[in-house]
């Protein structure tokens, strides 16, 4: 006798795995790829990023010229070491436009740092802490990271809390890099082999792996302190590497982009403004999405606690036996009509 079973058998059998899903069981690095892209649009990265993007623009201006109105206090007896900041800051950015932008934001903010004032200083503030609030919110929502009950005075004191904190680490990552190339430069010229090929090729190294290294203390601390729910310092190293590399790649890549479109007309008509949300559009996507490569590490999704359930409801059902009453009513009212009829015949 035929086995009748086999088709049926065949039917319930799962489909046979995809390229992709083959890839990801065979390549681990490329699975935590494909996870980190999940939860990133999981997570609306893309939304969070636009919203980045936009405050990023509106704080740009007022937050270069309070820093640099205090660099200019501070550094007054050290001009060298300012002009070091001021070019480091330069050169992070992907084009020759935005560098002259960033420039001319920094003078004029040095020149003028008297009148800057409590208004400039309320400015700043309102922009940067629209600008970290909306920062901290992406990435606590790439982290999987639950929404905080805070009040609004507590909220704002906790962004203000993480403008101070980043600034201080941006200014720690630049200084590193402004001071590792002046030293660098003094020691070769006291050497007396400042102009040679062989210093130019050691200080063009020293100057990558500086800038990794301050690109590097930035993000760890952006990866690890600004969520809601501060997250292990330890977790987010590898994620703060990935960032620094990335970063250098994506400006790269950013001066190309840029290149390509100086002769189009709307780079025509809006100059380095176009460039700057391009740029900043471009870094807030990657960041977010580095945020959702880390969180997908495996000892981070142990370390992350789940969501409790919503508390359980209890409601008594209370039956209504009205319409089993009504049948039986019926019913007896039936057996007593059949009595009485049959009684008359």
């Amino acid at each position: 006798m035929a086995d009748r079973s086999q088709p049926g058998r065949a039917a319930q059998r799962s489909p046979a795995p995809g390229r992709v899903e083959r890839l990801r069981g065979r390549y681990p690095w490329f699975d935590r790829l494909v996870r980190a892209a999940q939860r990133y649009q999981r997570n609306y990265g893309d939304y969070y990023a636009a919203a980045i993007t936009y405050f990023s623009v509106l704080a740009l201006v007022p937050l270069l010229m309070i820093a640099f109105a205090i660099a200019g206090f501070v550094l007054t007896s050290n001009p060298d070491l300012l002009e070091r900041l001021q070019s480091s800051i330069a050169e992070s950015v992907p084009s020759a436009q935005l560098s002259e932008l960033v420039n001319g934001v920094v003078e004029e903010s040095i020149e003028q740092a008297g009148a800057v004032g409590i208004i400039g200083l309320l400015a700043a503030l309102y922009s940067g802490l629209g600008w970290m609030s909306n920062l901290r919110e992406a990435l606590t929502a790439q982290w999987g990271q639950g929404p905080t009950a805070m009040s609004m005075p507590r909220r704002m004191l906790a962004d203000l809390a993480a403008l101070l904190g980043l600034g201080l680490a941006m200014v720690v990552s630049f200084g590193i890099s402004a001071l590792g190339g002046g030293v660098g430069r003094m020691l070769f010229r006291m050497a007396g082999v400042e102009n040679t090929a062989a210093a130019d090729f050691v200080l063009w190294v020293l100057a990558l792996l500086l800038s990794l290294a301050a690109s590097w203390l930035v993000f760890l601390w952006v990866l690890s302190r600004l969520p809601r729910k501060p997250v292990v310092l330890r977790t987010a190293v590898w994620g703060a590497l990935f960032a620094a590399v990335g970063f250098e790649v994506l400006k790269q890549v950013g001066v190309l982009y840029l290149n390509s479109l100086s002769g189009s007309p709307a780079a025509a008509a809006f100059g380095p403004i176009l460039g700057l949300l391009v740029f900043a559009y471009l870094t807030s996507r990657f960041l977010l999405f580095v945020t959702a490569w880390t969180a997908s590490a495996g000892a981070n999704l142990r370390m992350l606690s789940p969501e409790p359930p919503p508390p359980a409801v209890i409601r008594p059902v209370v039956g209504q036996r009205g319409g089993a009453r009504a049948v039986l009513g019926m019913f007896g009212l039936g057996v007593l009509l059949g009595w009485l009829t049959r009684g008359r015949r």
